[in-house]
């Protein structure tokens, strides 16, 4: 009988006259840095600007029902952050020492033990929202603070005196501030020399505050495009063809790419949901954004996917340090769902659509450049018909056809009268970067700032997110195992 590897981490003796870390957010990263932190023997306090996950599930709930958007509680923000409504999916590409205690932990607090074993591990949405009050209260038990409906405002800071301040040698970032805390938008103060900024990357407006504070960011490459959907039964039949209704087969899945060597533009499938549903997922009242999640069982009618376009920062917005240049990306998508948004709202005032649908089209109709009628759709908040080949710029649009010829070569039938594009899907990623030092894992700019995760731009999904607060709670922790 195999026995479990241990994964217990070594404690160390924080000092009784250091603050206590601080975590901002609860996302992956920011819960396994505060797990990590309590299981190394010190304690942190955690601010998260929603609420208790329980209540957050009802704002959400009231969303996809009502089109009721609460900024602070909806699909990308909360308790468990976005990933607590994207499948669960555990899958990643990085390579970290990490992801057995990561895997481990979640096992710990409720998640399935395949996941040890598994190629593509899968939670599901349903048992990720039961993993995560678990993990609350073992932070609670362990003697964290946790504040909900705390949102972190700004920086406290002090002006390093140093005579040789750090220079990155990349960047050139001059490192002459340093962090003592944060001040949230109530005016309260939680002070620190430890503050993990794990914020997600849906938080534009932390990362527009932190550029007025001077904080050193860099713009990012990332992905955008549309979600494309499919009955699960003809996905089926194209993986497992003439055994596509054996009982001893889940779901089938895929895995698209599309590379032009001439561009250097990708097109590429991502977090496909098999037998899963496709989320309207926005954070602004006036923005729509697609989205997919899968149960457990997987056992809704419908397999989605998204289709997404690389977009090159440098190429696209520039790498200059001007503030139109570095927030370009943000600026990009925030068109696009606005955008969505104002065309959805056109056909609901013109009474064939619900103010709270999410836009779709047809993959034929897509590919032709019309308006066509849409197809049944797994989305608890109903769609309308829009034309998504217009939304996307031209050269984006002409790309992502392209790709969809290249796809369907590679699986005949993914171009269908069945297969419906909804849109937009607009935040696989962040596209800024709160750059951190390799040694220290510090912000280039301000000692003290740990930018962790997504929202930082050093992670891509649930467990690399996991893996990097770990890897910051770790590094902390070395810090006082030197010094005693």
């Amino acid at each position: 009988m195999p026995t479990t590897p241990n994964h217990d981490p070594v404690r160390i003796q924080w000092p009784k006259s250091r603050a206590k870390p601080l975590v901002i957010g609860t996302g992956p990263a920011g819960l396994f840095a505060a797990v990590r932190l309590v299981e190394r023997g010190i304690p942190c306090v955690i601010l998260e600007r929603g609420s208790i996950g329980e209540k957050r599930i009802g704002a959400i709930n009231r969303f996809w029902r009502y089109g009721d958007l609460d900024p602070n509680n909806n699909v990308c923000i909360g308790e468990g952050g976005a990933g607590l409504y994207s499948d669960g999916k555990l899958i990643t590409r990085i390579k970290s020492p990490h992801i057995p205690y990561v895997m481990d932990r979640l096992i710990r607090f409720g998640a399935p033990e395949e996941i040890r074993w598994l190629s593509n591990p899968h939670v599901g949405s349903d048992k990720i929202r039961r993993v995560i009050p678990k993990l609350r209260e073992f932070l609670l038990q362990s003697g964290c603070e946790i504040h909900f409906d705390t949102p972190m405002s700004e920086l406290i800071t002090e002006s390093e005196t140093v005579a040789n301040p750090m220079v990155d040698k990349k960047t050139g970032a001059r490192r002459t501030t340093r962090v003592v805390g944060v001040r949230t938008a109530s005016g309260r103060e939680f002070r620190s020399d430890h503050v993990i900024l794990a914020t997600g990357h849906s938080a534009e407006d932390i990362l527009y505050r932190l550029h007025d504070q001077g904080v050193f960011m860099e713009g990012k490459s990332f992905a955008l495009g549309l979600r494309i959907e499919h009955p699960q039964e003809a996905i089926n039949k194209i993986q497992y063809r003439s055994a596509w209704d054996h009982p001893a087969l889940g779901s089938a899945n895929y895995r698209l790419a599309d590379h032009d060597d001439k561009t250097g533009i990708g097109v590429y499938s991502f977090c496909m949901c098999p037998g899963g549903y496709v989320l309207s997922s926005g954070t602004e009242a006036d923005g729509v954004v697609a989205n997919g999640m899968s149960n457990y069982n997987r056992n809704s009618p419908y397999a989605n996917s998204a289709i997404v376009i690389s977009i090159d920062h440098a190429k696209k917005f520039g790498s200059g340090s001007t503030k139109e240049s570095l927030f370009g990306g943000l600026a990009f998508r925030r068109k696009l769902e606005t955008d969505a948004f104002s065309r959805v709202q056109s056909e609901a005032s013109a009474g064939r659509a619900s103010k709270k649908a999410i836009p779709a089209q047809r993959v034929i109709d897509f590919l032709e450049g019309r308006l066509g009628p849409t197809l049944p759709t797994s989305s608890p908040s109903g769609v309308a018909a829009v034309r998504l080949d217009e939304i996307l710029p031209k050269d984006l649009t002409q790309r992502m056809r392209v790709s969809l010829e290249a796809f369907n070569s590679k699986m005949k039938g993914f171009i269908s009268e069945q297969a419906q594009f909804h849109g937009v899907e607009s935040r696989t990623s962040c596209p800024v970067r709160l750059t951190r030092a390799t040694e220290d894992l510090e912000s280039v700019s301000h000692a003290g700032l740990y930018p962790a995760g997504e929202g930082a731009g050093y992670a891509g999904g649930i467990t690399s997110a996991a893996c990097d607060g770990v890897k910051i709670a770790d590094r902390i922790a070395e810090l006082y195992q030197t010094r005693g």
